[in-house]
């Protein structure tokens, strides 16, 4: 199974997202679109997993959710990877809070007991809105970065849970399974002063 580890999006937020970047869509940019039902944020990508190895990663993946707080998620900017001119992914960017990180890191060490490898890459947390299609030429995105800067796009999102989701490749594109889901630990009540 290819599996990853994600925070997913509630709908609301998936459909702002989607139409604040239905001007890239409309451009005619030779992209396959990500459907807005599966946008998130991937955390770790686990690879093919041999199904004997799923109990242990999830206990070590419940470990960290239940010590970590749930937590607040700025999503914005339109950017591209490699870069803008010669893109290869399109995306939208996502904040990368002192929590974030700390989730993110907290997963890679707690997967390394499990045969895991840490990454070793720069984190830079985004939701993939399309993925281009074959080798096109830089021409064929001449005034993309215009076009990104241009856009506006601002959502909060709380961070409330990381999935276990698996990846089904096909000729028809990518579509997502979550096999299960780890709360994140509630915030306490806020107390008030008196």
């Amino acid at each position: 199974m290819r599996l990853f580890l994600a925070v997913r999006l509630g709908e609301v937020h998936r459909k702002a997202i989607h139409s604040a970047a239905g001007p890239l869509r409309q451009a005619g940019l030779p992209v396959r679109w990500v459907e807005p039902g599966e946008y998130h944020l991937t955390l770790k990508f686990l690879g093919e997993v041999r199904s004997e190895t799923l109990p242990g990663l999830s206990k070590a993946v419940e470990r960290v959710a239940s010590t970590t707080r749930e937590f607040p998620m700025d999503i914005a900017g339109f950017g591209a990877f490699p870069t803008i001119r010669r893109p290869q992914v399109l995306w939208v960017g996502v904040e990368p809070t002192p929590a974030l990180r700390c989730l993110k890191q907290d997963l890679e060490w707690a997967l390394t007991d499990h045969g895991f490898e840490r990454e070793t890459r720069a984190f830079h947390p985004h939701i993939t809105l399309g993925r281009v299609d074959g080798n096109e030429g830089a021409g064929a995105f001449r005034g993309l970065d215009a076009l990104a800067a241009g856009l506006t796009s601002r959502e909060h999102v709380a961070a409330q849970n990381v999935d276990l989701v698996r990846s089904h490749l096909s000729r028809q594109g990518v579509r997502y399974t979550v096999l299960e889901g780890f709360q994140l630990a509630e915030e306490p009540p806020s107390e008030a002063g008196g």
